[in-house]
């Protein structure tokens, strides 16, 4: 069996740097279950994010997160495709997604971090990382304006509540939406933004080299200077690979008891094995060696970047 790929998903399978390739999954899917639709608004919106996280969007800068890049991006939104596959196949007595919304899932998990892209006249920040802490709000904003773009402008209200579920803004039970078929897909959306990262083959590597200075410039870590005042929850780029099996339990609680065990439609999309799991455990494990051990470099993998403009 070939080893992952760095630059690939959970199956070795999909480029998840490489927006053309994660729509063509993502189409095959929506295709295989609403034959009779037309992906147009779909494709469209694989194409308007690349846009946006190149910095060719008008307004915008390019991305200069590079932990929130575009690979996350990508890869949540195939991860969304997947768990809405898998419900779409599995229901018995719910309500169906059809193809309408699930364009609207889509879109909304290829635009849940836009938040961190900065605009073009914006001289006050430095680093998209600074919006941290209110970057769902910010791109709840750009969405409700963008669904206007693939004709959905009757869901702009809901679009701009639901990307809530992958944030920390609201609390997910005081999030108000017109029926359950939406709160269903905003659970999975918010699965889909933790399942996605966790189970990335790089994850603790860029948890250690990217994702914390952004936490830094976010105010959710300490830089060398404030260090020693001891006031923020992650003291050390090892430190935040060290809670990494901590973080993973509240993970999987919010996973169940928040977001409806939405994850296990993955298992139903996969025909019986949950790839996204397997990932994410074998992540764990080796981020608890690497804790036990106190060895930073026993993380040796390489990511792949997925901003620059190719």
């Amino acid at each position: 069996m070939e080893s992952r790929r760095s630059q690939y998903d959970v199956t070795n399978q999909v480029n998840t740097t490489d927006a053309a390739s994660v729509s063509r999954e993502v189409n095959r899917i929506f295709q295989s279950l609403y034959p009779d639709a037309s992906p147009q608004h779909l494709n469209q919106s694989f194409e308007d994010v690349r846009r946006v996280f190149r910095g060719d969007y008008p307004g915008y800068r390019s991305c200069d997160t590079d932990y929130h890049n575009l690979q996350h991006t990508l890869d949540v939104a195939l991860a969304m495709a997947r768990i809405m596959d898998g419900y779409e196949r599995s229901r018995e007595f719910s309500d169906p997604i059809g193809s309408r919304l699930f364009v609207f899932g889509t879109v909304t998990a290829l635009l849940h971090d836009v938040g961190y892209i900065r605009r073009k006249h914006d001289t006050r920040h430095h680093n998209g990382a600074e919006y941290t802490l209110t970057h769902v709000s910010r791109g709840a904003r750009f969405i409700e304006e963008y669904m206007s773009v693939i004709d959905m402008a009757d869901l702009s209200p809901v679009a701009r509540q639901i990307v809530h579920f992958t944030g920390f803004e609201r609390a997910v039970n005081k999030i108000k939406l017109p029926g359950m078929i939406f709160r269903r897909l905003g659970n999975m959306l918010g699965t889909a933004d933790i399942i996605a990262q966790m189970s990335d083959r790089c994850y603790l590597e860029k948890c250690h080299d990217r994702l914390y200075p952004e936490f830094v410039a976010g105010g959710l870590a300490e830089s060398s200077k404030q260090r020693a005042a001891n006031s923020t929850q992650f003291s050390s780029p090892s430190d935040l690979v060290s809670r990494t099996p901590m973080f993973y339990r509240t993970a999987t609680a919010r996973l169940n008891d928040v977001l409806g065990g939405a994850y296990t439609h993955a298992q139903d999309h996969f025909g019986g094995q949950n790839l996204y799991l397997d990932e994410i455990e074998k992540n764990v494990s080796y981020a608890e060696l690497v804790a036990e051990s106190n060895d930073m470099t026993r993380l040796r993998r390489s990511p792949p970047l997925a901003n620059s403009k190719d």
